[in-house]
């Protein structure tokens, strides 16, 4: 636990918004922070050389998928997961909750924990709080979240106060499971799309919160604005001392929203997924690099864009490769992807020392809203 602190650095005085330092065993991490998705221990096609390049301070993998496939104890006998990807910043895994829940058709949830079938063979597993905890302490990641039910965005209220309990239950029996001094645990706050339901899941999370809180259950299908509410419902109720982490969400609107919000830490698998299929990341809007009308465009993908792909490469040849199914491509997009919004962030946290966060937002959101561009 000593091991883990946060700073406050800035309050930006028009919006509230906050800059910090999250001190982990593995390094500093200046927030507000995007992390990039090593699902399978590894950014998708890219090494972690690339992924450091391009700006990140932490990687998210994933429990659910090393637990199949390699398994976490080959992943301890390796030295554990910094060691096996050969990546030495900060890790975090989630807990095998959401894709667990996202199973919905071959999964049975007791209090006990949940049943659910491999989707690599069908093979039946039980996760329980205590077995992600196993799964994570072999895994060595520096944070490690604890065991919750995200419920389907529009159940009703009966069964999302049933599901915000059992988390309450699952968060104390991971609390209880936790062996190693070098990892802390994230509780998550959940209670689907009730105000009433999210303050009570704080209020029962926090006792468990030694150096971070997680919002859960939030850009799961619901309209934006929804989201937008709940965070407004929560913020007050947050530690001022920890970083707060919302969990899923990776587009640059949702991140600057966050932010004013009181959020700290983001992850998805947005930039990189839409990279493979072809979608590149700027400020004035997202560019379908397949398009005809970028066949001869030998501009670089963003003009001010220090990443790798646009320093080296065209849209027209990002294009051609798109269009003709190479990897590369997508290796390219995923690299600018991914460093559009380490630059975003950036640019957030100069708008926060210099007070004018709103401003910023009114201004950035018209252009990232402008639609198509080139």
């Amino acid at each position: 636990m000593s091991m883990f602190r946060y700073e406050v650095v800035k309050v930006c005085r028009q919006s509230g918004a906050r800059i910090g330092r999250f001190y982990t065993p593995h390094g500093v991490i200046e927030t507000p922070v995007f992390m990039p998705v090593g699902t399978k221990a590894t950014v998708k096609s890219l090494s972690p050389e690339e992924v450091e390049e391009a700006g990140s301070q932490i990687l998210l993998s994933n429990t659910y998928h090393l637990y199949l496939r390699p398994g976490h104890e080959i992943v301890k006998k390796a030295g554990g997961l910094h060691d096996f990807m050969n990546w030495h910043k900060p890790i975090l895994t989630d807990s095998g909750g959401f894709q667990v829940f996202s199973l919905s058709e071959t999964r049975k949830v007791t209090e006990e924990g949940v049943t659910f079938s491999s989707f690599i063979d069908g093979s039946r597993h039980f996760m329980t709080p205590e077995k992600s905890m196993e799964i994570q302490m072999a895994l060595g990641s520096d944070i490690v979240m604890a065991f919750d039910e995200c419920s389907a965005a529009g159940v009703d209220f009966g069964y999302a106060e049933k599901a915000m309990l059992r988390t309450e239950n699952w968060l104390k029996r991971s609390y209880s499971a936790m062996t190693s001094e070098h990892q802390i645990l994230f509780p998550i706050i959940q209670g689907n799309m009730y105000p009433e339901l999210r303050i009570e899941s704080t209020k029962r999370s926090l006792p468990y919160a030694q150096c971070g809180i997680a919002i859960g259950g939030l850009s799961v299908g619901e309209p934006k604005p929804v989201m937008y509410e709940m965070l407004d419902v929560l913020r007050e109720h947050y530690p001022e001392n920890m970083p707060r982490y919302l969990m899923g969400v990776g587009s640059a609107d949702c991140i600057i929203e966050g932010v004013i919000r009181g959020i700290d830490m983001f992850d998805c698998v947005l930039p990189t997924r839409t990279a493979r299929n072809g979608t590149a990341m700027t400020f004035k809007g997202n560019l379908t690099i397949r398009n005809a009308k970028y066949k001869e465009d030998f501009t670089p993908v963003e003009e001010d864009c220090d990443c790798y792909c646009c320093k080296h490469y065209t849209r027209a040849y990002v294009r051609h490769l798109i269009n003709t199914d190479e990897i590369f491509g997508g290796r390219l997009l995923s690299i600018h992807n991914i460093r559009f919004l380490h630059r975003f962030v950036a640019k957030i946290k100069e708008a926060i020392m210099n007070d004018r966060l709103l401003d910023f937002r009114d201004e950035v959101l018209k252009e990232l809203q402008s639609g198509e561009n080139g």
